[in-house]
């Protein structure tokens, strides 16, 4: 792969590249639309991500290509940045109008990117690609930045110049990912603690259901408000900012303040989920795969039943992992609605799976997924340190 890039860095800018970059993409293994509740969640850091080649030059101009893109951006050294249309190259140019914004001065640069993250598949490209760029921009111009700065400067740039209104998760994850570790992490304080995540003989299936996520963003904003109004019932007696700063007995004894059925039951996800979350690390971390893969599903049946967020494509694939005997646990990851399923599968039975998810899938919905295999890797880093 290096090399191969190392080859088209210098067609497209007949000279050697000096740097090379990686940054991940993440999935989150368990506790989904817990972020804005004030619990846990877990991500981890997957194998593949985005690439990025770089090398000086003279001419005073940022220069963007990409090997999944036609498009190519020259943009001069400026004092601020906007964005260019709806170019993939957005993302880069809002890291560089934060750099510029921050005082720090840049200079000429070539770039290249790769990633091998499917675009739209939920996995965070776009947090892979800021964070891969605000990594290079810091390292090349020694601008003294932390990784939480990076972080945090990823998210900003995700929501104030490209327009995405997004937590914090996929930044943090992609940032601080380690080797078969899982982030147990709080959206809001960003306490983390890295979970010992050893998958022996499993790995980790990703299944794309292909499916365009339309309603995602709609139906996210109304789980939201939602979970506010199950919060301000509870208010009325209990002295919580958050829907998980309280348990599972705390919630039974207290449910009956939420009246509207539909609220109680996102209620219940929510703080089933976050105390999911912390079984979940006790089982990673005990390597036991088997209670690991029960949460799961228990996971995913939460989401389909109480918060209403899978759909018959994420249904289809859980379904099938059930009757698999060499699956540990399956479940729908992200906002849901479309996006991607993860599975554990058993290493030396990844490829009959694939295959027969594929048939099941298909005679199902009508067109195929796409399945992908993935170890848990390390975070943004050079490239020849990254080592997954």
């Amino acid at each position: 792969m290096k090399h191969t890039l190392h080859q088209e860095f210098n067609k497209f800018y007949n000279k050697e590249a000096e740097n090379a970059y990686f940054s991940p993409g993440r999935v989150n293994l368990i506790g989904e639309h817990i972020d804005y509740n004030g619990g846990l969640v877990m991500p981890c850091a997957i194998t593949f991500g985005t690439y990025l080649l770089t090398a000086p030059n003279e001419d005073g101009v940022f220069r963007f290509r990409s090997l999944n893109f036609d498009e190519t951006g020259t943009i001069p050294l400026q004092t601020s940045y906007t964005k260019e249309g709806d170019n993939w190259f957005n993302f880069p140019i809002g890291v560089i109008q934060h750099f510029t914004k921050d005082g720090h001065e840049l200079k000429g640069l070539d770039l290249l990117f790769y990633g091998n993250i499917p675009i739209g598949s939920g996995l965070s490209s776009s947090a892979s690609i800021e964070v891969v760029t605000a990594f290079a921009l810091n390292d090349l111009f020694n601008c003294g930045y932390s990784k939480l700065d990076l972080v945090k400067l990823s998210k900003s740039v995700e929501n104030n110049f490209i327009g995405v209104n997004s937590g914090i998760m996929d930044q943090f994850a992609v940032t601080f990912g380690e080797k078969d570790k899982a982030l147990m992490l709080n959206c809001d304080t960003l306490d983390y603690e890295a979970v010992d995540s050893n998958l022996g003989e499993y790995v980790l299936a990703i299944i794309n259901t292909n499916k365009p996520r339309k309603l995602a963003e709609s139906k996210y904003n109304e789980r939201v408000q939602e979970c506010q109004e199950a919060l301000t019932a509870l208010q009325k007696e209990l002295n919580i900012n958050y829907l998980c700063d309280i348990d599972t007995a705390t919630f039974e004894k207290y449910a009956h303040l939420i009246t509207d059925t539909t609220v109680l039951k996102r209620a219940k996800h929510v703080i089933e989920e976050n105390e999911r979350v912390k079984l979940a690390a006790k089982a990673l971390a005990s390597n036991n795969l088997d209670e690991f893969g029960r949460l799961m599903y228990a996971s995913h049946d939460s989401l389909r039943d109480l918060y209403e967020v899978s759909g018959i494509e994420l249904d289809t694939v859980a379904e099938y992992a059930k009757t698999n005997p060499n699956v540990a646990g399956a479940r729908m990851t992200g906002a849901g609605f479309g996006g991607c399923a993860i599975a554990l599968v058993k290493g030396d039975a990844y490829d009959d799976f694939s295959k027969a998810v594929t048939e099941y899938y298909t005679s199902k919905i009508g067109y195929a997924p796409s399945v992908y295999s993935s170890l848990i890797g390390n975070g943004v880093g050079l490239l020849s340190a990254v080592v997954n």
